[in-house]
């Protein structure tokens, strides 16, 4: 792969816009380890509220998915790699950043969530202007 061909990979890798309509990866290879990543991810969007024990885990997996990424990218910017090799990492580690985004936002609520919990505080406040002004 030529110094152009390496740019364009890393500038891929780079764009924020890359995980969009990207799938997380059912396994993942992480230093010798598989994990099965898209059913825990799954598993953990399923949780209302995240237990001590399984955030410590959670965050774990987010360390290494970091590290995997940012092995990943080395191997593009200094490793004598095809074109179509960079490629493929590059895919990976968009399936990588998909995953972490989802893990990430797992104490976000939805934006669904957050109108609901908007519209019941702002029921709440009438009722207390109405209740005032009886």
């Amino acid at each position: 792969m030529n110094e152009r061909q390496r740019e364009r990979l890393l500038d891929e890798v780079d764009r924020p816009s890359g995980t969009i309509g990207k799938r997380i990866p059912e396994k993942i290879t992480i230093q010798g380890t598989t994990v099965d990543l898209n059913a825990f991810v799954f598993e953990c969007k399923r949780l209302e509220t995240i237990p001590d024990g399984e955030r410590d885990r959670i965050e774990e997996v987010k360390r290494q998915l970091k590290r995997e990424r940012l092995e990943r990218k080395h191997r593009i910017e200094r490793d004598d790699i095809s074109y179509v090799e960079g490629e493929q990492l590059v895919e990976s580690i968009r399936g990588i950043d998909r995953a972490y985004n989802a893990l990430e936002g797992l104490d976000s609520p939805s934006i669904g969530e957050q109108m609901r919990r908007k519209k019941l505080d702002d029921a709440r406040e009438l009722m207390t202007l109405v209740r005032l002004g009886r």
